[in-house]
């Protein structure tokens, strides 16, 4: 046991169930790990109470002597600890409706809405004061140099206003560049393993620069072999893009259509675009749908997770978020790769050096090093351009509470900016402030003047058709138990808190 590392990691939005849940048994996989110290903290005591049931349940089984600290305190969670893990939804469920329920009667048919578009700005508007908060708590209680992983979303935004205003050093995780590697390897007939990719970009808008096997690039055949892939069918708008842009992009269907002002601004248009196979493949408000659902459930089927066998700790069951690998490499020099959100300086040269940047990473005893990128494609760059200066102008309007620049970022947003005009577009954020009053404390002042303007300056609505499918209810679930007890494990990142 000489080798063991021993050092603190605390969770944050650890009712997250699913997600903490599986990360923290990918984090005790490593034999290094067996000693460190756990910290959950949640703002939530049931949701706190089940996934620490859960995960100490998991280690008493593997046959180790970690006690998890559960608390509602998260400076206490935070304190002395060497990784922080953010998992947090601000507001839950009842401020995510907010997001895509009135932009829809503007006009803003979203699929997510938790990442750019007028709910991911929003989304940012709630969620940077809040993590700034925690910023401060681990700058005044946690081991000097804390990290903080950070896989909340807007990622790109959060990431950014932490790393410039948090002081604290925060690398943002998703798991979208891993997703389209497998597709790639795939539509190439190639393992995985085989086929080198550079991956850079935004978070959920990261482009596969270069395609190698053998290593001889792949990148100017792979349209031609993506249309004929049997996931093909439901990648329609992805390889519109491509086709357009000449590179593949990491967000599949729903998300991407968002992001972008050609997609979901006709609805007429929009059956052309999406089907129903899943949420992700452009419902209106199919996130939300799924979150809903899978929150139902999970509240309905928890005691039977107590039932099942504990997660086991070793390698075959490790998965492929980052995180686990990020923090081993820092602790015992094993080399990883990975694609993480960091501060730009420089990476991408085409694109501002002030933005948060999703690009390939080196982790080991050194640290995260960054190798320089250089140019993205033009193209491109001009479609990142575009959503860095949305995520720019709400970082500052989050940290300023400046209404104007919150205006400003929406009105810069390509979908949103594609279908409602000026004036429409201040009603709704005035609306959405109004709504969203009790997460957003940086604009009280601002939220008695909008309430004000609401009263007397009404724009007409031009509500969107939207394409939105029955929320089953827990009966009809559960004709389909094994399904949605997958779909709660996985969505629960960000719906259960």
């Amino acid at each position: 046991m000489g080798n063991n590392r021993s050092f603190k990691i605390a969770f944050i939005g650890a009712g997250s169930i699913g997600f903490t849940r599986g990360l923290l048994a990918d984090i005790l996989t490593v034999p290094e790990f067996r000693d460190i110290e756990v910290a959950f903290t949640d703002i939530n005591p049931d949701n706190l109470r089940m996934v620490t049931q859960l995960c100490q349940r998991d280690i008493d089984e593997n046959g180790l002597s970690i006690k998890i600290q559960s608390t509602l305190d998260r400076r206490e969670a935070f304190r002395n600890a060497r990784y922080v893990i953010n998992c947090v939804r601000i507001g839950m469920l009842e401020a995510f409706e907010t997001d895509v329920e009135i932009p829809l009667k503007y006009g803003v048919d979203q699929c997510v809405g938790d990442t750019l578009c007028i709910g991911g700005i929003m989304y940012g508007q709630r969620g940077i004061p809040a993590i700034l908060a925690f910023c401060r708590d681990i700058r005044e209680v946690a081991e000097p140099g804390c990290i903080l992983l950070n896989y909340s979303n807007p990622n790109a935004m959060i990431t950014w206003a932490c790393n410039k205003y948090g002081n604290v050093p925060t690398y943002g995780l998703c798991h979208g560049v891993q997703h389209g590697h497998d597709q790639i390897a795939e539509a190439l007939g190639r393992k995985k393993e085989d086929v080198d990719i550079i991956c850079a970009g935004l978070n959920h808008q990261t482009w596969y620069i270069s395609v190698k096997t053998d290593g001889q690039e792949r990148t100017g055949e792979l349209y031609e072999l993506m249309k004929q892939a049997e996931f093909a069918k439901d990648e329609n708008i992805r390889l519109d893009v491509m086709k357009n842009f000449g590179y593949y992009s990491t967000e599949s269907n729903g998300h991407l259509s968002e992001y972008l002002m050609w997609y979901r601004k006709r609805p007429e248009d929009m059956e052309k675009w999406i089907n129903y196979s899943s949420w992700i493949q452009g419902e209106t408000a199919g996130y939300l749908r799924v979150c809903r659902e899978s929150r139902n459930w999970f509240e309905t089927d928890f005691p039977n997770w107590l039932k099942e066998p504990a997660k086991e700790f070793i390698p075959e069951k490790r998965s492929g978020e980052h995180g686990s690998y990020i923090i081993e490499g820092l602790e015992t020099g094993r080399r990883y790769r990975g694609c993480f959100n960091v501060m730009n300086h420089g990476c991408i040269t085409n694109l501002p050096d002030e933005c948060v940047v999703e690009v390939p990473c080196y982790v080991d005893y050194n640290g995260i090093s960054i190798p320089k990128v250089g140019d993205l494609p033009l193209g491109c760059a001009a479609v990142c351009s575009q959503s860095v200066w949305v995520q720019r102008l709400a970082v500052e309007a989050a940290v300023h509470a400046d209404i104007r620049l919150l205006y400003q970022a929406a009105m810069m947003d390509p979908l949103t900016g594609a279908v409602c005009t000026p004036d429409e577009i201040r009603q709704m954020v005035d609306e959405m402030l109004v709504a969203g009053s009790k997460w957003l404390p940086q604009y009280q002042d601002e939220i008695l003047r909008a309430k004000e303007r609401l009263a007397n300056e009404t724009v007409p609505c031009r509500p969107a058709k939207g394409f939105k499918q029955h929320t089953k209810t827990v009966a009809e679930m559960a004709e389909e138990k094994a399904r949605y007890r997958a779909l709660a494990s996985a969505a629960a990142k960000e719906n259960v808190k």
